[in-house]
């Protein structure tokens, strides 16, 4: 919702299971049944601003206020609910406050010992059935919101936390321990915590020790990423090796120059000049380090994150299988967060989109490289990736002046440059380039190459195949 519009959209809808409203004066006991009702059902939006039994939009007088409102309704739940930042949407001549509650979230909330559930436009406590059902989907106790035995304060690098608080626009007077408390990042003590016999009111999560630390490596020895380059394809004696460590987002940059300087390039003549281009798209291998340092399980303290480069491949493994309801069936379409505050810190920082888009767009981003599409297993309790160079996947790009001439879409470029290469293309290798495609729609895009007179079908029904014509 960035504009007027988007707004009157919404109301125009009316209130339902992932939209609700509220006037400028809403009590925070409402509020916070609302979005912990939102949180364990499929997330939504709440506005504030809104008169409550139509939609006219009467806005809000306190906007700071009506901020802090929202963040101290988030902390009402258990476990407080981490949410991406409200915004003010302008109306007019007046302004409206939109709270997202992501789908998705990871765990189970309550607000004061009441599970709530959301039914159509009415939030109700679940029930026993419902509330099983969520509880072995979600699981209720995550790792990232523990906090490392002994760890303090003073455990935090406060250059990091000023950094990132300067990232989100926050007013600089802010405590920086209330920023650090709504994202989950600390938590309070209880009553017999102390320090040199002095009360400590918090202590940092593991999420934040991952994040913002001094030394995270003191409390997770493992929570780092073991990059290696091979010379063959296979995993061999005489490699180069990075053992990298640090803060998450420190890992993902160090990991970042570790790829760039050791893939090689692949030149191609254009015309009478030459272009050069990274083996393997860095936008798709920086999405894939992104998401295994974000959604790998940190409590797994026997193994850390792989990255090998191979003369042919490379892979990254991610300790931990896929979480919650997340299968290899469903993963490019189902949105689930192991580490919730993590992916939202990330995310603040421009690291990671937080609805997690990010494998989408490797599919993506691979096959506008003419290259194989990536590998998605599950194996020994760990995730893994594979993205295949065009040494193991030759294919010849097309003229590209040709191919904009034409106006073909990008599955229709992906066959032609396979067709340059292998001769011919079957109905099955096309479903093969593009698995996440209805098979209807690959069809037809191979009839408009038909009927374009760029290829010819040969043979009947299963014994069809498609060559270039001449």
């Amino acid at each position: 919702m960035n504009d007027i519009p988007s707004i009157q959209d919404l109301l125009s809808q009316g209130m339902g299971q992932t939209l609700h409203w509220f006037p400028g004066d809403v009590s925070i006991s409402r509020l916070a049944g609302v979005l912990v009702g939102m949180a364990n059902a499929q997330g939504g939006t709440v506005l504030i601003g809104v008169a409550p039994r139509s939609p006219q939009i009467h806005g809000i007088l306190d906007e700071t206020g009506a901020i802090d409102l929202v963040f101290q309704a988030a902390l009402l739940s258990d476990p407080p609910l981490v949410l991406p930042l409200p915004r003010l949407e302008k109306v007019g001549q007046t302004q409206v406050l939109s709270v997202c509650v992501p789908s998705g979230l990871p765990t189970v909330y309550n607000l004061e010992g009441r599970y709530l559930g959301r039914e159509g436009s009415q939030t109700n406590p679940l029930p026993a059935r419902c509330l099983r059902k969520l509880l072995l989907e979600r699981g209720v106790v995550q790792f990232e919101s523990q906090a490392p035995p002994f760890a303090t304060l003073d455990d935090l690098d406060y250059q990091k936390v000023a950094a990132y608080i300067k990232a989100l626009n926050l007013p600089a007077d802010e405590p920086s321990e209330n920023i650090l408390l709504r994202r989950g990042c600390i938590r309070p003590g209880d009553n017999q915590s102390t320090k040199d016999n002095v009360a400590v009111s918090y202590f940092p999560t593991y999420a934040g020790i991952l994040l913002f630390g001094k030394e995270p490596q003191r409390w997770l020895p493992n929570a780092t990423l073991m990059a290696a380059r091979f010379v063959g394809t296979s995993l061999a004696d005489s490699f180069l090796k990075q053992e990298i460590s640090g803060t998450l987002p420190d890992q993902i940059r160090q990991a970042d120059i570790f790829v760039r300087e050791n893939i090689a390039s692949r030149v191609r003549l254009a015309g009478l000049t030459h272009q050069e281009k990274p083996e393997y798209p860095l936008e798709a291998v920086r999405e894939l380090l992104v998401n295994a340092v974000t959604h790998r399980d940190y409590n797994i303290q026997g193994d850390n994150i792989h990255l090998n480069i191979f003369s042919n491949r490379l892979e990254i493994h991610s300790p931990g299988g896929l979480p919650g309801p997340v299968t290899l069936q469903n993963l490019l379409d189902t949105r689930f967060s192991r580490n919730a505050v993590i992916a939202q810190v990330l995310s603040d920082l421009g690291f990671v989109e937080r609805l997690g888009y990010g494998l989408n767009r490797v599919v993506e981003v691979m096959r506008q490289g003419f290259l194989r599409p990536p590998q998605f297993e599950e194996a020994g309790g760990a995730f893994r990736v594979t993205l295949y160079s065009a040494t193991a996947f030759q294919l010849e790009q097309p003229d590209l002046q040709t191919v904009q001439e034409l106006d073909l879409n990008s599955r229709q470029q992906f066959a032609l440059s396979f067709l340059a290469s292998r001769r011919r293309i079957t109905n099955r290798d096309y479903q093969e380039l593009c698995p996440d495609v209805h098979a209807e729609t690959l069809r037809r895009d191979l009839v408009d190459l038909v009927e374009r007179g760029l290829i010819i079908k040969i043979g009947d029904k299963r014994a069809t195949y498609y060559v270039l014509k001449k």
